[in-house]
């Protein structure tokens, strides 16, 4: 009789349980049964590692084998765990020494030939070994570079099972052609790397906005006029707040949020750590990029469903638009028409930066910490606020589309901007304004005079203090709150919109380099959350 173990990391998420995989060799007629909660893919590794052990030269067990899963009570999926089967079962059957693999955390699929194939999710499962203790893992080779990032962790990156075995038992270990085939081509099993279709609209910043530094992408400059939605967009930036524009067909509502990350600072590391574990389990990490420091976009078209927006799906959930956009930004053009089922289930990751989604096969916890940027029309004909157009749509198709965007919704949203139609001096001017580099210096140095304000608090943005927080703590000018206080005794304001109101207002401190928001601050504030002039121009550097 033999035994050996050994241990993988199971995902739920981006959160990963690491899992023990206990093999037993038993005297009795040939079998394997494997145990512990396995889905489909995962009941399938019987047969590719049987196969992967025979083609690697190795001899199969002619006994009774169990392999076990712990702890049997969380589910199991993927083919990461079939390295890990593997190599226990050639422990229990003395080929590899017991104790050589009793510490030791692997991750990856198995062909039937024997080689290593990369899996998703490998930086959540290595950052979840790493917190359980482990110091050693072994993954594929061509995700080596991404198990790396994890410090503290030796990271032993294999092409093949036969590799692996003579690095266990002190062997020279054989050198493997990484082009079997001979032809050149990349290899067809390397494409469950990536999940098609899985991105939800996704891309990075440095293919949209963030390339505008590097005048290869789209750049704040080409927007013409909009002189106080380009304002808007600056402050959305600096304080990480959410954006609504409001205007007709054409006017630049889509080409403004393009370029807002082109405005946003590159992610910190541990913001840069999160980014990427979400996509690499979502499948859509790019290729080459182990890890992801720009701020990611995502787009979602409108026919998007609820689960596709905050997450879920069949068996075991999947990330959704809204933790794909996690530390980016989240566009939804043409916002009214999204289904009122999916944008009403954005209101509780606007307010906590994270979602739950519960599902039979488990519960989920998915960060979801975005920028929300809705562009919309004034009513479904686009014309209602165009001069010398007439609108033909009746009033009340125009308050049945506008009332698409609930107040509720609207309410967790700080500034709310009417994007005015292009004029012909604005189109066909020579000056359209600042570019993404100038505006992303002011958005850096507005961030970080905000970061060294918040410094030892778990907070670095104005968004993101709680209302009672910035209430008690950092305190505004006497008296500059007394016109957010009138529109809340008047009913203009809600709790919540006066919290947002003082958010928007430390913002444009920032920005301005007060050491604390005045009156005007706050009466500016209000004007990009009401659209209601107060006598005070918006400042801004356009």
């Amino acid at each position: 009789m033999g035994f050996a173990r050994t241990c993988s990391v199971a995902l739920i998420g981006v959160e990963g349980v690491v899992v023990e995989v206990q093999a037993d060799l038993e005297p009795g007629l040939a079998a394997f049964a494997l145990v512990g909660l396995p889905d489909k893919s995962l009941t399938e590794s019987r047969d590719r590692v049987r196969a992967a052990i025979v083609n690697s030269g190795e001899v199969w067990p002619q006994k009774k084998l169990t392999v076990g899963l712990s702890p049997a009570s969380v589910p199991k999926g993927g083919s990461g765990f079939d390295l890990a089967v593997a190599c226990a079962i050639l422990a229990a059957n003395d080929r590899i020494d017991p104790a050589s693999i009793a510490d030791l955390m692997m991750i990856g699929e198995l062909g039937l030939d024997g080689r290593v194939r990369p899996v998703r999710g490998v930086l959540p499962a290595v950052l979840a070994a790493a917190d359980a203790g482990y110091r050693q893992v072994v993954v594929p080779e061509l995700t080596t570079a991404e198990a790396s990032l994890v410090p503290g962790v030796s990271v032993l990156g294999v092409r093949t099972l036969r590799q692996l075995v003579a690095v266990l038992n002190d062997e020279l270990a054989p050198e493997e052609d990484p082009d079997p085939a001979g032809d050149g081509r990349p290899d067809p099993m390397l494409a469950g790397l990536t999940v098609p279709g899985g991105g939800v609209g996704t891309g990075l910043a440095s293919s949209f906005g963030g390339a505008a530094a590097t005048g290869h992408g789209p750049d704040l400059a080409d927007v013409a006029g909009q002189r106080t939605a380009r304002i808007a967009l600056e402050v959305a930036a600096a304080g990480g707040h959410h954006l609504y524009l409001k205007g007709p067909p054409g006017a630049g509502k889509t080409m403004l949020a393009e370029r807002l990350p082109g405005i946003l600072p590159p992610l910190t590391r541990q913001e840069s750590l999160e980014v990427t574990a979400v996509h690499s389990v979502a499948g859509i990490l790019p290729p080459g990029r182990p890890m992801i420091d720009a701020p990611p976009y995502c787009a979602p078209h409108h026919s998007a469903t609820m689960p596709s927006l905050v997450g879920g799906g069949s068996g075991i959930p999947r990330p959704g638009a809204v933790s794909l956009a996690h530390r980016g930004v989240l566009f939804l053009d043409e916002a009214p028409e999204f289904s009122v089922r999916a944008l009403e289930a954005l209101r509780q990751p606007l307010e906590s930066g994270h979602v739950v989604v519960a599902r039979t096969a488990g519960v989920m916890r998915l960060p979801a910490r975005f920028m929300l940027v809705l562009a919309a029309n004034p009513c479904p004909c686009g014309r209602y606020s165009m001069l010398g157009e007439g609108c033909d749509c009746s009033p009340t198709s125009v308050r049945r589309y506008q009332a698409r965007l609930s107040g509720p919704l609207l309410d967790r949203v700080d500034l709310r901007v009417e994007v005015e139609s292009v004029t012909r001096s604005d189109f066909l001017g020579c000056d359209h304004g600042e570019s993404s580099a100038t505006v992303a210096a002011r958005v850096l140095a507005a961030r970080e005079r905000a970061a060294a304000r918040y410094q030892g608090t778990p907070w670095r943005l104005n968004s993101e203090i709680p209302g009672h927080e910035m209430r008690t703590r950092w305190h505004v000018a006497p008296g500059a709150l007394h016109p957010a206080e009138r529109d809340m005794e008047r009913g203009l304001l809600t709790a919540r919109g006066l919290d947002r109101v003082l958010r928007v207002a430390w913002t444009l401190a920032d920005l301005a380099s007060h050491d604390r928001p005045d009156a005007d601050d706050v009466v500016q504030a209000l004007h990009l959350r009401t659209g209601i002039s107060r006598g005070v121009p918006v400042p801004g550097g356009v």
